[in-house]
């Protein structure tokens, strides 16, 4: 059996530009520190390989300390290491990875074409390709087949079907003669798919960045035998980013209703709250709102997407569904005025009828 870490996107020194300066800046330390996180990880569970699909670094012109980080953390890993470079951190004569920092357990793929490097110990090939510029647009696998006798691996920056960025067909992963093919790309995780008799997966990213990114984000162990894979995601990120809808109709206290509908512990995490329903929210209540939940979050976004409050019973006297309804509540609310069950599903009712199935006779 092999086993194999398999990670990807890491965006090692994104902007966050969605975060005050002093917290971007906060969070690119702790991408570095999520690297780690990563060797740590590869060590306790004895991985023979590390396949790293690209966009490890977020462009180019990174800090020079954080490509350090990178090679040193690397370098620590008791396995072999093979990135494919991607569309963020293409190789070429001037990026981090032609810099001579590389420990000796780490391989880095050069050329835009497929090419292979055995593991005799490990009774493996793993191939690589790496984007040499921000775009390509060639079909990378088109006409790739592995003829080894052994397990054959890839490890690529590409986009299952999709045009641009090395674009990758199910029919040419299925043609491919590989066992497993190692994604990087998208950044939400696929789970173990199957072209033909290939495995492959996207990662996704390990440490979300945006509100594009939401909950757990992490790595995949795989194991492989011949004709049987197994990938398991590990969760690795430090915080992540969530979106949290409250509905505020017929709330007398929004910070309850909020914190209501929180979870038990979020104080790590990045959240947007987006604030709905009918209510009437001032610009003052908002502020102070966000003040009172600001301290149970890392950071804190709150929307205010609620409508004013409206008279129920408007349209009570129409000869339509939406008439004959309020009539008959207005009957079941008659003695209980105050019950706010029925003002729900007064308010419920209303939603239906006023979204298609309110037809006037």
């Amino acid at each position: 059996m092999l086993k194999i870490i398999h990670a990807a996107d890491l965006h090692l020194d994104s902007p966050f530009a969605g975060l005050s300066p002093e917290q971007a800046a906060a969070r690119r330390q702790e991408q570095r520190a999520l690297l780690d996180r990563l060797a740590d990880l590869a060590n306790e569970e004895q991985a023979d390989l590390v396949l790293l699909a690209g966009d490890l670094l977020d462009c180019g012109r990174v800090y020079r300390e954080t490509v350090d980080a990178l090679a040193q953390t690397l370098g620590r890993i008791r396995a072999r290491v093979f990135i494919a470079p991607g569309n963020h951190d293409p190789y070429n004569a001037a990026s981090p990875y032609a810099l001579p920092i590389w420990p000796d357990n780490v391989h880095i793929f050069t050329s835009p074409v497929p090419k292979g490097v055995s593991v005799p110990e490990l009774n493996c090939t793993v191939y690589g390709a790496a984007f040499t510029a921000e775009q390509r647009t060639d079909a990378v696998l088109e006409g790739f087949c592995a003829r080894d006798n052994s397990l054959n691996l890839m490890v690529l920056h590409g986009n299952v079907q999709g045009r641009d960025y090395a674009p990758i067909s199910p029919a040419h992963i299925a043609a491919s003669g590989l066992d497993y093919l190692a994604l990087g790309h998208i950044h939400q995780a696929s789970g173990l798919q199957k072209s033909g008799n290939t495995f492959w997966a996207y990662p996704g990213c390990p440490e979300g960045r945006g509100f594009d990114e939401l909950g757990d984000k992490g790595v995949l162990v795989v194991e492989i035998d011949p004709g049987r894979t197994t990938a398991h995601f590990r969760p690795l990120c430090l915080r992540r980013y969530q979106i949290l809808e409250v509905d505020l109709t017929g709330c007398a206290d929004p910070l309850a209703a909020v914190e209501a509908a929180l979870p038990a512990d979020t104080g790590m995490d990045i959240y947007r709250i987006l604030l709905t329903g009918e209510f009437a929210m001032e610009g003052s209540s908002l502020t102070g709102l966000e003040q009172a939940l600001a301290p149970r979050f890392h950071a804190l976004e709150l929307r205010d997407r609620t409508r004013p409050p409206r008279d129920l019973w408007t349209r009570s006297g129409e000869d339509s569904l939406t008439g004959l309804f309020l009539q008959a509540m207005a009957l079941q609310c008659k003695d209980r005025p105050d019950d706010e069950t029925l003002q729900m599903a007064v308010r419920f009712g209303l939603a239906a009828l006023e979204n298609g199935e309110d037809i006037a006779p």
